[in-house]
């Protein structure tokens, strides 16, 4: 206990000396290493016990974890070590791998300023180590790189000394190559280079690390490595240069600081006013400024209720002080304040700027929330994720007696996990969920069982389509109940490029005016349309194209919420929309403002849009998932068979060695059970991963079924809607 206190005091003392601190993310494919990594440098730290590092998996403290031997949440842990006779404080979050849980490494970019990239030697750079790079460095986040598992290069591959040096070689370049595609204007600061000491290799479950810095301080070369492999002697090469030495050396010497980050970061992440006092003291780390508070994570502790993790950019917690969260106007009183240390949570007094801090009492906020001590504080970003929820699951509770309990646990499990979409249907009684894959959802209902204590019943899942408009149609009338009010409304589909700079999240509500109509204008929409945007909403825009037209102002507020009851549930299937843009070309108004109160102007404007909808060519996208297969060679001709029998197209062939590396890309809908067939079609041997490729028109013969049955589903009118369903003449 003692040897924890002392622990626990170092920890705190270094916590107000930003220079000092690191806050770091450890981002890699699945199965590459990343929790056997943070074993090693807890027991560093002295946190665990060096005969089990490697072994104990001290991050993955959840028992769904420990059973399927993955990552599923992001764990965060606090940790000193000492580097050119200084100590340092190193806030590490260890992130999952699996394309299901990709939500929490996305969150977690948010709040740290660098990733240690990590990449399997053996199997190289895959699909989820470009995507977690790509999410590392849309947040500004700086990456160094750690080549794991070189042990097998040696062992099981017996490979020379001159192949292992063209391999790890071309696992740099690879890695170097994806960083130049994505960050060409910082690809020189960027850059991992060996020679300066940005790439370290070794093994993660023997507990041994080089770089060439650390070569010329131990002495221990490449081929010293590959003699203690041989020689089965790798306990000895750990003692002589442990890992956790020559990875946080190299955190600490390549990665920035909270000083040095935020100035970069603040940039990216906030588009507030960078000279108000809360810009300047961001971007200063200034611990007595207000406070600027992110929040990435949201957990429940038993005993102290929902704990929510974040990043703080300015100011200090301390209990009792008032938040006020984005969007809510009452404040909220801190009650504790802590770090975590794996799966516990140490209390602190005080938490200043530039830590990851645990914080209970703030009931209001949600994952993205930002909390300021500034009631007026213009809010952070929000997070964008990289896929999107595509497979849903219907939840029932076993007992009557739960059915209060389950909306109240959806809720909460909803609050936990944003990429998770929860919808409570009071029509139908039915509760949705929809989440990233198959194993997201199980993983889910699991834990509704299992921490709620709520029995459920799950429905098999089905996937989640969108709606779209393909053709441009209107001026569509919508006229409100009382006859007294008409809106004129055009619906055309967005075009790609403007739908992409959307989706990445680089034009948002929340920016100056004159840089989001440049961006727009860049991107191929003209002046008037791109001044005329007033709302953006699930990738979907609405713009006013009206000129002096009395009494809108005072109005627009309700056609907004009858524009975004179509984006939730579009008018051919109630589905989610995406890509429609819709303007609003001229309006009638009642001058009495009770004659367009909401019961008047949300209907008229949301069956407008719905009419132009139908109109426009209304049509489905269904999602697609890239599948990336490992086979051997002989066995390539079953897994072929399955990914087109899938309505799948197989978009590249390679080989290494006698493997064929096969990249497809299949619809969702028909990878249901993919994991049992793939096996029993190649005896077992495949490897395989996906990741999430959009969303692609649904073939036109396959539409009215498809339609039709998800009405069917949804208790709807078994026919096509029509236009004159939603507005009369």
């Amino acid at each position: 206990m003692g040897r924890r206190k002392k622990m626990v005091e170092r920890v705190t003392t270094l916590m107000s000396k930003p220079e000092f601190i690191r806050n770091i993310g450890i981002v890699a494919h699945i199965d590459h290493g990343k929790t056997t990594l943070s074993d090693n440098l807890l027991a560093g730290a002295g946190m665990i016990s060096k005969e089990l590092a490697g072994d104990q998996l001290f991050m993955d403290f959840d028992e769904e974890e420990q059973k399927r031997g993955i990552t599923i949440d992001a764990a965060c842990v606090s940790m000193v070590h000492e580097f050119d006779g200084k100590e340092h404080l190193i806030n590490l979050i260890d992130t999952p791998g699996h394309v299901d849980f990709g939500g929490d490494v996305t969150r977690a970019m948010r709040a740290v300023d660098g990733a240690v990239v990590v990449v399997d030697a053996v199997e190289g750079t895959m699909p989820q180590t470009e995507t977690v790079l790509r999410q590392a460095l849309r947040e500004n986040v700086k990456p160094v790189l750690f080549i794991n598992k070189v042990d097998r290069l040696i062992n099981e591959l017996k490979i020379t000394p001159e192949e292992m040096q063209i391999r790890l070689g071309a696992v740099i370049d690879k890695v170097n190559k994806l960083i130049k595609g994505m960050k060409p204007d910082d690809y020189e600061n960027l850059r991992l280079d060996a020679a300066a000491g940005k790439v370290a290799f070794g093994s993660a479950l023997y507990n041994w690390a080089v770089s060439i810095p650390s070569m010329k301080k131990t002495g221990i070369s490449f081929k010293q490595v590959i003699d203690y492999c041989n020689s089965e002697n790798q306990k000895e090469l750990a003692e002589k240069t442990p890992l956790y030495e020559v990875l946080n050396d190299m955190v600490i010497k390549f990665l920035p600081d909270p000083l040095e980050a935020q100035k970069n970061r603040i940039k990216v992440i906030w588009h507030g006013d960078k000279e108000s006092p809360i810009g300047k003291s961001m971007a200063n780390v200034d611990p007595s400024g207000e406070v600027a508070f992110m929040v990435t994570k949201i957990s429940t502790d038993p005993h102290a209720g929902e704990v929510a993790t974040g990043r703080l950019f300015s100011g200090s917690l301390e209990r009792g002080k008032e938040l006020f969260i984005s969007g809510i106007s009452k404040p909220n009183r801190i009650q504790q304040v802590g770090l975590f240390m794996g799966p516990e949570r140490i209390e602190v007094e005080s938490a200043p700027a530039g830590n990851i801090v645990a914080v209970t009492g703030l009931g209001d906020a949600i994952v993205g929330s930002t909390a300021s001590s500034n009631r007026e504080m213009t809010p952070f970003e929000t997070i964008k994720h990289v896929s999107e929820p595509v497979v849903t699951v219907a939840v029932e509770a076993k007992h009557m007696k739960d059915l209060p309990k389950l909306v109240e646990v959806l809720r909460q499990v909803a609050k936990e996990d944003p990429t998770l979409k929860v919808n409570i249907n009071q029509e139908t009684g039915e509760h949705l969920l929809a989440g990233m894959g198959e194993l997201h959802l199980e993983v889910v209902s699991h834990r509704i069982e299992r921490d709620k204590n709520v029995e459920i019943k799950t429905s098999p899942p089905l996937v989640v389509y969108r709606e779209t408009v393909t053709k441009q149609a209107g001026p569509v009338e919508g006229k409100s109940p009382n006859r007294h009010n008409r809106f004129y409304i055009i619906v055309e589909p967005i075009t790609p490029e403007v739908l992409e700079v959307i989706k990445e999240g680089v034009v948002s509500m929340r920016m100056p005016e004159v840089e989001r109509r440049e961006i727009l204008m860049k991107a191929g929409m003209n002046k008037d349309e791109a001044k005329a945007i007033t709302h953006i909403y699930e990738n979907n825009i609405f713009l006013d194209m009206t000129k002096g037209i009395q009494y809108l102002n005072e109005t627009m507020e309700l056609i907004l919420e009858g524009f975004e009851e179509v984006m939730k549930t579009g008018p051919l299937s109630r589905e989610p929309v995406v890509g429609v843009k819709v303007k609003l070309m001229d309006a009638k108004l009642h001058e009495d403002a009770v004659h367009r109160g909401p019961a008047q102007v949300i209907p008229a404007a949301r069956q407008a849009i719905q009419a132009a909808m139908l109109m426009a060519g209304s049509t489905l996208l269904e999602p697609f998932q890239k599948v990336f297969i490992h086979v051997p060679q002989d066995q390539m001709g079953g897994a072929m068979r399955e990914i087109q029998g899938r309505r799948g197209a197989v978009l590249d062939m390679k080989s290494e060695g006698d493997t064929t590396i096969i990249e497809a890309k299949a619809p969702v809908a028909q990878l249901f059970g993919f994991a049992g067939d793939i096996r029993s079609a190649t005896e077992g041997r495949a490897m395989w991963s996906t990741e999430f490729a959009g969303f692609e028109p649904l073939p036109q013969n396959m539409l009215n079924e498809i339609v039709l049955d998800i009405r069917k589903r949804k208790g709807l009118k078994l026919e096509l809607p029509k236009p004159s369903d939603f507005i009369s003449d």
